[in-house]
């Protein structure tokens, strides 16, 4: 027997799940963050499932682990000092960025700052050109002399970004070489390794980025493998990536700009895999924690993947003002929009919620660690959708006098209302801009979330889904079991994989498919060397795509290409793939451009994780399908407030762990478990499914309310 362990750590909770091959156990845990030292959060939480089973330690075969800190640390700067050196001419393509605004009409936007200040850009002389052909060699004595000048200012780290070095990188490897030889103290990333593509201002943020926090990376995954090391843990460690893939610590250190979406990518990877368990393959995965939401599609069991993402966006959280990532990453939406998002009035007196967030330190108003400002969490309790008594399951109690003053302080009183009309407006107006952000998110990409059930998880996401389903149109909404720790089971469905990308751009219908074919096959021999280091051959497949657009477009569509050496007769099959997708978006194909290739990918990926959770055993001595299931796991009653009563109403509070299978029983109620509650608002229809599930059937019609 071997167990695996899934740790999750967000800006308020780190999660864990404790498994074991035969799906006999499932144990988590769930403490609170450690943000000057994560790594003893997860220590901590380890302890507490060790000492809640009988599980030997020797017997824990890996730990998955993935984190929000690398995307804290750009977001808050907390990076090496970095320093850049690019082409002749070219140092401010990182500050000049798209050259255009990404808000035509906002005269307050603001715009990210580059990673690397301008004075410790350098430039040297040499010029590749895009077929890759050497028009002006390397100077070396030059670059000897940025050395120095690196080693004189206490660079840290240094980003190598030259034109067009993704089609001949032989320039960027001599300075890197030269770098290593003459000052090795300094950690270096080049863009060749790190993102070999087309568009110099977004492979240059992604190099930047990468280097910036290689350090960081390094001594954090390094302080988490001893704090295992010294728990007896032996076991391997494995980090998740952001497009849903895990690899071993020594890849990650080296590109550690491949985990910034690590937590919120577990989530949709948990999502999946429960709604493959329901056969339920598409669904919206909606994961709400103590510092963000998330929403993302999943279409045919499988989440969404796209090619470049922003991080650290510093205005509005709109799209443009952050730092573009060359990177794969599962597509989502995220807000600032979590438990611990902040309520305030805004200049115009309006209510508003988030993006600032209370986090774990000093936490909300009712967690009686020195905050003060009301939360939604404060909102949640004050509505009577928490019980103090219980949160956690009873080990951290919750102080409902706070959280009452602190609305009635910040909101209410200068609203001139009653503060439980305030915490429903904190309540709803958390539900409208997930909602919002949930819609905009996939109508970008051509989907209608009437056909897609919402799948609730994270400590928040049960609270507030049959609001948000609602505001939605989505048929149900779906709790899984242990929903407060989801996302780290996430980690536990997760293969190893890697992928590769490189530039070859060409008209589709007179490609050199020669070319093509080699590239294809030296990035899947590199993929195969990192996996079969771990796995064996037979265990690994190859995924392969092309990125195509319509002459002339500025973006491009990822469309699968078939297997084997490709040729013209390959030619109208991807074609035929290319239209089919693009229509699918746009809802159109344009007559008579022609299409052409970019850009290729490979992906090598290990098997799916033979992941079992418990199975549960159905109760016989009801009425299958009857209420009289749900009848006897009633643990009480208590006050909700009801907007469509606009008051507060006595609702059964069922007890989770003693819902079986077929239970069946009607909203409004309260549904709760150790990590997380789910409300169930008036005329909804909830059943307990074979895998412990709760699902919500919503009313079929669901006007939008108003906070």
């Amino acid at each position: 027997m071997s167990y695996r362990i899934g740790v999750d750590i967000g800006g308020t909770f780190t999660d864990l799940v404790l498994v074991d091959d035969a799906g006999a156990v499932f144990e988590v845990a769930k403490v609170l963050t450690t943000s000057t030292d994560p790594a003893r959060a997860v220590g901590e939480g380890i302890e507490a499932l060790l000492s809640a089973t009988t599980v030997p330690v020797e017997e824990i075969s890996h730990v998955v682990h993935g984190t929000t800190l690398f995307a804290n640390a750009l977001i808050e700067r907390k990076g090496a000092l970095t320093a850049l050196i690019t082409t002749a001419g070219f140092r401010d393509a990182i500050e000049i960025a798209r050259e255009h605004r990404y808000d035509m009409y906002d005269l307050r936007l603001e715009r990210a700052v580059p990673l690397v200040p301008r004075h410790l850009r350098y430039e040297v002389d040499e010029r590749v050109l895009e077929d890759g052909s050497v028009h002006q060699p390397l100077d070396l004595n030059g670059v000897e002399r940025v050395v120095e000048e690196l080693r004189a200012q206490s660079v840290e780290a240094v980003a190598v970004c030259l034109l067009h070095g993704y089609a001949n990188p032989e320039h960027e490897r001599a300075i890197g070489q030269l770098l290593h030889e003459r000052a090795p103290e300094i950690a270096c990333s080049l863009s060749c390794n790190v993102s070999p593509e087309i568009r110099e201002y977004e492979r240059t943020s992604t190099t930047v980025a990468n280097v910036f926090i290689q350090g960081l990376a390094d001594s954090y995954l390094t302080r988490l493998a001893e704090r295992l090391s010294e728990l007896g843990i032996s076991g391997t460690l494995f980090v998740m990536q952001s497009n849903g893939g895990i690899c071993t610590i020594e890849l990650a250190c080296k590109l550690p700009i491949h985990l910034v979406e690590s937590g919120p990518a577990a989530g949709a990877l948990a999502a999946a895999y429960y709604g493959r368990q329901m056969d339920q393959p598409d669904l919206l995965s909606f994961d709400m924690g103590g510092t963000t939401a998330k929403a993302g599609v999943i279409e045919a069991g499988e989440p969404l993947i796209t090619r470049e993402f922003e991080v650290a966006r510093v205005y509005l959280f709109k799209r443009g003002s952050g730092l573009p990532i060359k990177a794969p990453v599962i597509e989502m939406i995220e807000i600032g929009a979590g438990g611990g998002s902040i309520a305030r009035l805004s200049a115009l007196g309006l209510l508003a919620v988030g993006p600032e967030s209370a986090g774990s330190d000093p936490g909300p108003a009712c967690y009686g660690l020195g905050g003060t400002e009301p939360t939604v969490t404060d909102a949640d309790l004050v509505l009577g959708y928490l019980d103090p008594d219980f949160f956690l399951g009873g080990t951290m109690a919750l102080d409902r006098t706070a959280a009452h003053e602190a609305i009635a302080k910040h909101v209410a009183e200068p609203l001139g209302i009653d503060p439980l009309r305030a915490a429903w407006g904190i309540h709803q107006v958390v539900n409208e801009s997930m909602a919002a952000a949930a819609r905009v998110h996939a109508v970008e990409r051509g989907k209608d979330l009437r056909r897609f059930p919402l799948f609730a998880f994270g400590g928040a996401g049960p609270v507030h889904a049959d609001r948000v389903a609602r505001i939605l149109g989505c048929p149900r909404f779906i709790s899984p079991r242990g929903a407060g720790v989801t996302s780290a089971v996430g980690f536990l469905a997760a293969p190893l994989s890697t992928e590769s990308v490189r530039t070859l751009p060409g008209k589709l219908a007179s490609l050199d498919w020669s070319a093509v074919n080699r590239c294809l096959s030296e990035m899947e021999q590199e993929g195969r060397a990192i996996l079969e280091a771990t796995l064996p051959a037979e265990q690994v497949s190859v995924r392969r795509w092309g990125d195509l657009r319509y002459s002339l477009q500025g973006h491009e569509i990822r469309v699968c290409v078939p297997s084997g050496d490709l040729s013209n007769a390959s030619e109208p099959e991807i074609r035929a793939t290319f239209e089919a997708e693009y229509e699918a978006i746009y809802g159109r194909t344009p007559p008579g451009p022609e299409i052409e290739v970019v850009s290729w990918r490979v992906s090598c990926v290990g098997p799916l994780p033979d992941l079992h959770l418990p199975e549960a055993v159905p109760d016989k001595t009801a009425p299958s399908g009857s209420a009289a299931q749900a009848a006897g796991s009633i643990k009480g009653h208590r006050p909700i407030y009801l907007p469509e009563e606009s008051d507060l109403v006595q609702v059964p509070v069922f007890d989770r762990y003693a819902l079986a299978i077929g239970a069946r029983f009607n909203g409004p109620a309260i549904v709760e478990e150790r990590e997380s509650t789910v409300v169930l608002g008036p005329t909804t229809n909830a059943y307990v499914d074979q895998s412990l599930n709760l699902v919500v059937e919503l009313p079929s019609t669901q006007p939008d309310e108003e906070p």
